[in-house]
């Protein structure tokens, strides 16, 4: 009970100070903060080299069970600009932002007026969406800080020249992979928006409510689903356990077993941008899948 009583403290002694918060931003880079590594990552793209863009959750947590620290409001009083996706993903945000007490904070929700389906929010996995989201946070750079305009429209520009590039390499690549064949169960439904874009076929989620274990009737549906429309791969996710994945595969007549990137980044080099992870995740659908 009293260490319960310290982080208590705390987080009103942090809450207390966000109150105080109210002055103009300072002089000095630009300071953005993104609730998840792969929206970090297009911001970075928007803003350049010249400012270093943080993320709230850690690499290899999901955002949706993710439990903000005292950091993390720490973080959000600090910041200018937030950037967030919105459409139900973040769903621990509205009171670590109250709790930050940063009226001067700008907020940037990226899924906003973009074609939300089912209450899906995982838009960005679509580049063509990531480039939609680009663009709005470009536009939240500008202004927040004028004085750089020219430097944000450049770094923006170019970096949606590379998502450009993506969504059409992207598309060559599934191309190859034969048209009965494009049948996927995956994880979670993080591939939705991907799948429609590039003509893909998501039959099946292992986990179709998000931090909900599915039961024994879910599974059987999608053992007797994979023989029914011959999918030739489950693919899992790096920040989960791959057990379900695995036991789904052995039961639906040894199946692949391949893992994707959506909600976080990786550590790795290849896998440590937004362009990275999609590149990564392509590859992994073609080889698994072709």
């Amino acid at each position: 009970m009293p260490s319960l009583r310290r982080a208590a403290l705390a987080l009103v002694v942090l809450a207390l100070a966000g109150c105080a918060h109210a002055a103009e931003r300072t002089a000095g880079p630009l300071r953005v903060v993104a609730t998840t590594s792969t929206l970090a990552s297009l911001a970075q793209g928007a803003a350049g080299a010249g400012v270093v863009v943080r993320s709230l959750v850690p690499v290899g947590v999901s955002p949706e069970d993710f439990q903000p620290s005292p950091d993390a409001i720490v973080a959000l009083r600090d910041a200018d600009v937030l950037v967030e996706n919105g459409a139900g993903l973040e769903g621990w945000l509205e009171s670590t932002i109250r709790n930050s007490g940063n009226p001067n904070l700008r907020i940037v929700v990226c899924a906003d007026g973009l074609p939300v389906v089912a209450g899906n929010p995982h838009l960005w996995m679509d580049p063509v969406f990531a480039r939609a989201y680009v663009a709005k946070i470009g536009d939240a750079l500008i202004a927040a800080d004028a004085p750089h305009a020219a430097a944000y429209r450049s770094a923006t520009d170019a970096y949606e020249s590379q998502l450009d590039a993506l969504r059409a390499r992207t598309q060559q690549k599934i191309a190859t992979i034969p048209a009965q064949q494009r049948t996927m169960i995956v994880f979670h439904n993080a591939f939705d928006y991907y799948a429609r874009r590039f003509g893909l076929r998501v039959v099946g989620a292992i986990e179709p409510i998000p931090g909900a274990d599915p039961n024994p009737a879910h599974l059987a549906d999608l053992v007797r689903i994979a023989r029914a429309q011959h999918v030739r791969a489950v693919f899992a996710e790096h920040e989960y356990s791959d057990k379900l994945a695995l036991t789904l595969a052995a039961s639906a007549g040894g199946l692949k077993v391949a893992f994707l990137y959506d909600d976080s980044l990786g550590t790795d080099a290849a896998v440590n941008t937004y362009i990275g992870m999609i590149d990564t995740d392509t590859d992994t659908i073609v080889q698994s899948l072709r």
